[in-house]
């Protein structure tokens, strides 16, 4: 059955931790968003309130809570850690919110591909820790993928899984391997297209037309690429080839010449396509 969450906090106020934030409170959780930038959060809470309806802002920005000290996140019941998918980032600041948070309180990370038992040890009890995967943008990806390190108590699998269903979400409760299944899927994919754009067999944009018409995917894989962001693709190949060894996951040439040239897809306006 796992514990009732009452409350929450998210560590990391960028795109996924203030997505993150903004699905608790529409599901009428008080949330505690905290950075230690102050422009990070103003930024966050006016993107919620862009992606929020009006109609439902005065509530919403009343379960909001933002702050740059790590400390304001020692009340809550799970704490979910949504940094920079870097693991010394990541191991700064697990080590911090073992520090606040309380002896019971579920400590989560967002992370995309790292290892659930390697973050887990940044963490006196990792019983009590876990991924909780949100896809991006929070708010509409109705998946959370549920990580158990080889230490996470059942107890915690079974919380999480429920608090995830009451946020109205797809609870896919999966072992701890390198890109969990999302990711090791995702980007077998993604790398496999930009592979088969360097060999000269299609061209990006009929690629893109084989997945979206052919497979009713939303997005083909290397517009996806874009979305996502060249950077985190690499970053998230990287890690996922480094644990498993298989060359399907080394960064394609490609992707490594655009990320090095500053050209990360959509948030630079450029990428493997050009944005206006």
């Amino acid at each position: 059955m796992g514990r009732p969450i009452k409350a929450a906090g998210v560590a990391g106020a960028g795109t996924m931790g203030a997505g993150i934030a903004q699905v608790f409170a529409l599901h009428g959780y008080t949330v505690t968003l905290a950075d230690r930038s102050v422009e990070a959060l103003r930024a966050a809470i006016d993107r919620v309130k862009e992606h929020t309806d009006p109609a439902l802002w005065e509530k919403i920005d009343a379960l909001i809570k933002t702050s740059t000290d790590l400390n304001d996140l020692g009340g809550s019941d799970i704490v979910i850690e949504a940094v920079y998918e870097d693991m010394k980032a990541k191991k700064e600041v697990l080590k911090a919110l073992d520090k606040v948070c309380g002896k019971d309180a579920i400590i989560a990370t967002n992370t995309s591909s790292i290892s659930i038992t390697r973050l887990g040890r940044y963490v006196s009890n990792p019983g009590r820790f876990i991924g909780m995967h949100f896809m991006n943008p929070p708010k509409v990806m109705r998946l959370v993928e549920v990580i158990a390190g080889r230490r996470t108590s059942v107890e915690t699998v079974e919380t999480v899984t429920g608090l995830a269903q009451s946020l109205d979400k797809a609870a896919a409760v999966v072992k701890d391997s390198p890109g969990f299944v999302t990711n090791r899927l995702l980007f077998s994919l993604i790398g496999e297209a930009i592979r088969t754009l360097e060999k000269g067999i299609a061209t990006k944009e009929d690629i893109d037309v084989c997945m979206r018409h052919g497979m009713n995917h939303p997005m083909g894989p290397i517009e996806l690429a874009d979305f996502i962001g060249l950077d985190i693709c690499m970053e998230t190949m990287e890690n996922i080839h480094e644990g498993l060894g298989d060359k399907r996951f080394r960064p394609p040439r490609t992707l490594k010449r655009l990320v090095k040239e500053g050209k990360l897809g959509r948030k630079t306006k450029e990428g493997f396509y050009k944005y206006e």
